[in-house]
């Protein structure tokens, strides 16, 4: 294991106004190490690694150092410790764990310690599942990715269904079915459970869709069209279309940019710096296929170069989670590029390149990237007091992997049960996206039921959705508390809707706004957020716009009910008629009153009409 080194440490007088660095650098070995440097009362100022402890730690102490952010760093040094580790990768990570624990402020520091999402094939299964999976790399079955968001492994599981219709059911839920579920009524899934599928050919639709992960969707077209022919020839034009259909959405697929020629994974990573903030943009590539971007803003002291920046994301990114075949960055790393490298291909057990002077398809990847990360970082800083600092408030308040960019709210309103109205509103990064607000009239529920109207809304929706009607939201919020959550994880849970936040939102003890109560899956507690809370105010605006809409629509629906006429219900009675009926005897209360003859004397009222009626009006007798 690792072994102390110390140099003058943390017992440095700090009163001494210049730090003496030679006992320490004549001691130092040339082993690869981390090394911390030490300011005033013992506070770490700085962590770095080095494949020379001894080479890199007196170069910071060399004549002529420049100025900018090394230069003040060292001019407040007062104390020195290295660590000796045995190879570049253990340094690597130790490096990351120390500034994830101390946050040393000449440090760039990535908030980033959020588990990524992957895909789960659970092949122990006799009709092996494709699910959303999140957590431990070790568990039984084969984990595709990791992908750069939940948004990106929803895309894939949906392309998946569509091409290779494999289920994504829970077990239990698969082994207690009697006939098809909804989705292979929208020809999602081939139905296994009850015997549409035989295993050898769900076994083989399940080796396509890996194939198609790892990129090798050449190959699954060249097997379909043999299954094609083979089926023309024995005459079953029924499945010879069905594969030929098949092979035109995988070929769609490739024509649209869903892949690329080489199918290593791959990240291209690019750095843009404005006034002292800084932004990484990531664009990944899996067995390969592109599958989207990311962005982070680290923080970083004044002066730090982009180089620098690039680095330190890239140790601290990959600390803790398996590094691709090849990295492209946009900066030459040099000495740190190289240390990198060698530590990343010590961890993963293969080789890992980081790329910096490319060409071709590679390049153009490069400059994309480095216009995502400058444009990501003119949008925070233009949007830094607005929408989008409260989404990635809110982000970091329901401690989601990345700031969600669509919301959904579902409010119920109605006057003592009556005329009943459920409201979805959606906000977008843009604000409210009011093309896209739904009302829905709640039927077959016992009036004031409120959990029951919340469960039949979000049923509707979402069915919706889960036909691709609409896209999936990032964050679900349901006006209410701890019953209105369990109604909506019920639903999403019964279509099979993974990778949302769904969130309660209920007021507080004294109904006051600023003490609003959250209630999240898998949390015993509310979460209660501070009344300044860009991310509060996100979500009041959102649960009071849902509000508006709702008593709006249930406002119009009551209307129309308490002036609707109950001679509308009479089978044949138009409006002519009904206007001559009121006419005649002063009103509703005159025509209750009157008898099956007095009616027939209306003109236009035959006695068939006139008995019918008078039986609507008195039901009872």
């Amino acid at each position: 294991m690792s072994e102390p080194e110390s140099g003058s440490g943390k017992g440095a007088d700090p009163a001494r106004p210049v730090f003496d660095p030679k006992p320490a650098l004549r001691r130092l070995s040339h082993k690869p190490g981390v090394y911390q440097m030490m300011g005033a009362d013992g506070e770490i100022l700085y962590v770095g690694k080095a494949r020379d402890l001894k080479r890199r730690v007196s170069s910071y102490f060399r004549a002529g150092i420049p100025g900018g952010k090394t230069g003040a760093m060292v001019q407040q040094v007062q104390g020195l410790e290295v660590t000796v580790t045995r190879n570049e990768a253990e340094a690597l990570i130790l490096e990351n764990n120390l500034i994830k624990a101390h946050r040393p402020r000449f440090n760039v520091l990535l908030r980033d310690d959020k588990s990524y999402p992957y895909i789960m094939l659970n092949s122990e299964h006799e009709y092996p599942r494709l699910a959303f999976y999140r957590g431990s790399r070790k568990v039984p079955g084969r984990l595709f990715g990791p992908f750069p968001s939940a948004g990106a492994v929803r895309e894939t599981l949906n392309t998946l269904q569509k091409l290779f219709r494999i289920r994504n059911c829970e077990d239990s839920y698969f082994a207690h079915r009697s006939r098809p579920c909804l989705q292979h009524q929208i020809r999602r899934c081939s139905a296994p459970c009850v015997g549409l599928i035989s295993q050898g050919d769900y076994a083989a639709d399940v080796a396509h869709a890996v194939h198609f992960v790892e990129g090798r969707s050449r190959e699954v077209i060249e097997e379909l069209q043999r299954r094609m022919d083979s089926a023309a020839g024995k005459l079953a034009f029924e499945e010879a279309a069905r594969y030929r259909d098949q092979i035109g959405r995988l070929k769609k697929i490739q024509q649209q940019g869903g892949e690329v020629a080489d199918r290593r994974d791959l990240d291209v990573v690019a750095a843009a710096e404005r006034g002292g903030r800084y932004c990484v943009a990531v664009m990944f590539y899996r067995g390969g296929r592109h599958l989207g971007s990311r962005t982070w803003f680290p923080r970083a002291a004044p002066g730090t170069g982009l180089p620098e920046a690039v680095a330190a994301f890239l140790s601290q990114y990959y600390a803790h989670r398996p590094p691709p075949h090849e990295i492209l960055t946009d900066q030459s790393l040099d000495e740190e590029g190289e240390l990198l490298a060698a530590a990343l291909t010590a961890k993963a057990g293969r080789q890992v390149r980081i790329s910096h002077r490319v060409r071709g398809d590679r390049a153009r990847w490069l400059e994309v990237t480095r216009a995502n990360a400058e444009q990501s970082l003119d949008l925070e800083i233009a949007g830094r007091a607005g929408l989008t600092a409260q989404l990635a408030a809110l982000g970091e308040a329901l401690e989601m992997d990345d700031a969600p960019r669509r919301l959904e709210c579902f409010d119920v309103s109605h006057t003592m049960g009556e005329s009943t109205v459920a409201s979805c509103v959606v906000f977008g990064a843009e604000g409210p996206l009011k093309q896209e607000y739904r009302r829905f009239n709640i039927t077959g529920v016992e009036p004031g039921d409120d959990y029951a109207a919340m469960q039949q809304a979000l049923n509707r929706r979402y069915t919706r959705v889960r036909r691709g009607e609409a896209p999936i939201p990032d964050v679900l919020f349901v006006d209410g508390g701890k019953g209105q959550l369990a109604k909506a994880v019920e639903v999403l849970e019964a279509l099979e809707i993974e990778g949302v936040e769904i969130v309660g939102v209920a007021k507080g003890p004294t109904r006051k706004p600023g003490l609003e109560q959250l209630f999240l899956v898998g949390r015993e507690g509310p979460l209660i957020l501070p009344r300044d809370s860009a991310a509060l105010h996100l979500i009041q605006q959102i649960r009071d716009e849902a509000h508006r809409f709702a008593i709006a629509g249930h406002r119009g629906q009551r209307a129309k009910t308490r002036q609707k006429s109950v001679l509308e219900d009479v089978p044949g009675l138009g409006p002519i008629r009904r206007r001559e009926l009121l006419k005649e005897f002063g009103g509703l209360k005159g025509i209750m009153a009157a008898g099956a003859e007095d009616l027939a004397r209306v003109p236009g009222i035959s006695r068939n009409l006139a008995a019918r009626i008078w039986n609507h009006l008195h039901p009872e007798g």
